[in-house]
């Protein structure tokens, strides 16, 4: 069966707000959602879930091709300025996450072999840590920005300082770009390895019953 894949939908980051009023405690607010969304797959032979999961997974346009699971993340917020000491400075910051994990649905589970069947339940649970995975790191990243902005310093003008945050938005998307393609790597290399010790788990345990 195909390897797991979680490939990224990301949505750029646009922090407009602009608050322009008097220094106060610089403030910062995670705001994270999550969500699941399923697709289903039929077929009574491996090579039939094969063929299912290839047809029937979500496309991603970063590959072109569709994939056994995946997560949508999607990054918004705001930033606020204030007066501090006569220059514009961060006041507050909002970053909110949003992530959607597609997992497959096998519609013939209950009317499988044992042995489809236990195979099955390996994947399909693999794919689910695997994309729990990918929000979890998003989930990182998005406390990171928030930091980040906080710890920027203050700039003459606030056209500057949204240069500024701008800037730490881009190098915030390359980081979590790079972490979640890291991880994918890391994934793929181990695939074979893992699911054999996953099957063999579930064995030893299913004899130990």
């Amino acid at each position: 069966m195909p390897m797991p894949s979680g490939r990224i939908s990301f949505t750029a980051l646009m922090f407009l707000a602009l608050a322009f009023g008097q220094a106060g405690t610089a403030t910062a607010e995670t705001v994270i959602s999550k969500s699941f969304s399923y697709f289903s797959v039929g077929g009574r032979t491996a090579e039939e879930l094969d063929k299912a999961l290839s047809a029937q997974g979500p496309l991603m346009k970063s590959t072109g091709a569709r994939h056994p699971g995946a997560t949508k993340i999607k990054f918004g917020g705001t930033v606020t300025y204030v007066n501090r000491g006569g220059k514009c400075a961060v006041g507050s910051a909002k970053v909110t996450l949003n992530t959607n994990i597609i997992l497959p649905r096998w519609t013939n589970r209950k009317r499988a072999g044992r042995d489809l069947a236990l195979v099955w339940d390996t994947l399909s649970k693999d794919i689910k840590r695997h994309e729990e995975r990918h929000a979890e790191i998003a989930r990182t990243h998005a406390r990171q920005l928030e930091r980040s902005f906080l710890a920027l310093r203050p700039e003459a003008d606030c056209e500057r300082m949204q240069a500024r945050v701008a800037r730490a938005s881009e190098t915030a998307i390359t980081e979590h770009d790079r972490d979640q393609a890291r991880f994918d790597r890391t994934e793929a290399a181990n695939f074979d390895r893992r699911m054999i010790r996953l099957l063999q788990y579930r064995l030893d345990a299913i004899r130990k019953k």
